[in-house]
């Protein structure tokens, strides 16, 4: 890709990452078809669809439609190279233990940015009155039936809050989960099961109330926008300058971005159809950003940001509070000729004229995504190796971006 040209023009966003895994998890709770509208086609979805069709779900596609009969689950079983592959296979726990009672599954992987441990699932499950065998590379989780319990999270866990309300649905009583996540990708789930007859309130608050009930129904669900693809792309146009929108942005879930977007120079307008940003001058540094659970700055944006920190006037502190491994980019960038420095979990940043284009390497998803970002306004041509990683969250980055001007391609 060669950096220097301005953003123009409206790109529509592709349906959420993180809000579809959980929920196509979720069809598995339901002995029938599901539709699911709005579906990305992104690797991680290929792999969580290859993950049902090994327990003996159809999964078949019509466009951005993804349907799933899940009427024959045949196995507990996952291979090891599928779930070791994707964090978000860890869905398929409480979903698994909530349909048949059992499931046998390796670790889950997928990424680099920290330990991301599931103690948290895993303890939690107990108190189901779910018998865990653990060894080495794999474990066995065995339930009876399923039974209620009110339990309070030590840290609000987004895969933790959504494995137990999985496990909830269909398990005997009313299940409390207290300090729960917030994320709107929780509350998308909880708006699937709903509609499929699950008896749940309290979604996208702390503390989550889910009444078991026998069966759920055959249902339909769109999707909502992607807000970390929507904000990977506002800050593209921070960096690049120009005058975009983003059609089918999800505006609401996104003012932990949307203020430090016009703190740094981005003129912001929001409508029913998605947001929009104009930058027109350099970049002004922010003094101090730091990620934080929902409804705070998303972890997911923090090195895309950090990427237009690098030419923003000023000096920025980052800190992250999330993943212990998010500055990995941070060596990338500055093959590039950012001015970046790090000190345990905070990054300070004192931004240059204009980064220079290099050949870098993607370790992870947002990390990938955010070399792009740095891409879009560096001198020259930058060329980012291992594009698997960012094609795991993001459809078609190089087609949306150059809709918008930008001179990007995959070789």
């Amino acid at each position: 890709m060669y950096g220097g040209n301005f953003l123009r023009g409206e790109v529509k966003i592709q349906g959420s990452k993180n809000a579809v895994l959980p929920i196509m998890a979720a069809a598995l709770l339901i002995k029938g078809t599901c539709v699911i509208k709005n579906c990305p086609r992104i690797a991680d979805v290929y792999l969580m669809q290859n993950l049902l069709q090994e327990l003996g779900c159809l999964v078949t596609w019509s466009e951005n439609t993804v349907t799933i009969d899940a009427s024959n689950v045949i196995d507990s079983a996952m291979s090891g190279e599928s779930v070791s592959s994707m964090r978000s296979s860890v869905m398929l726990l409480g979903a698994m233990l909530g349909r048949i009672g059992e499931v046998f599954m390796a670790y889950p992987g997928g990424c680099v940015i920290g330990k991301r441990p599931i103690d948290l699932h895993l303890s939690a499950l107990k108190e189901m009155g779910v018998e865990i065998m653990e060894q080495e590379h794999f474990f066995t989780a065995k339930v009876g039936r399923l039974k209620a319990m009110d339990y309070t999270l030590p840290f609000p866990s987004v895969g933790a809050t959504e494995n137990i309300i999985l496990a909830a649905v269909l398990a005997e009583g009313t299940t409390t989960i207290r300090g729960a996540a917030k994320e709107p990708e929780i509350t998308a789930l909880c708006e699937f099961l709903r509609a499929a007859g699950a008896d749940i309130e309290g979604a996208g608050e702390q503390t989550v109330v889910i009444k078991g009930v026998k069966e759920l129904r055959e249902t339909r669900y769109t999707v909502p926008g992607d807000r970390i693809v929507a904000g990977t792309y506002l800050i593209g146009a921070l960096a690049a300058g120009g005058s975009i929108f983003l059609e089918k942005a999800p505006s609401e879930h996104m003012k932990a971005l949307l203020k430090p977007a016009a703190q740094m120079g981005g003129t912001i307008t929001i409508n029913k159809g998605g947001v929009g940003i104009d930058v027109i001058r350099r970049l002004e540094a922010i003094p101090y950003l730091k990620t934080e659970v929902y409804d705070g700055f998303p972890t997911d944006l923090q090195s895309p940001i950090m990427a237009a920190m690098a030419v923003a006037h000023g000096d920025s502190v980052l800190e992250e509070t999330i993943f212990e491994n998010r500055f990995r980019i941070v060596d990338e960038l500055r093959k590039m000729g950012a001015d970046i420095r790090t000190e345990k979990n905070k990054a300070y940043i004192s931004g240059i004229e204009r980064l220079k284009g290099a050949v870098v390497e993607a370790e992870e998803l947002r990390g990938g995504a955010a070399l792009v970002v740095a891409g879009l306004e560096a001198e020259g041509e930058t060329v980012i190796k291992n594009r698997h990683f960012i094609e795991r969250g993001y459809e078609d980055i190089c087609r949306d971006l150059r809709n918008l001007g930008a001179d990007i391609n995959i070789r």
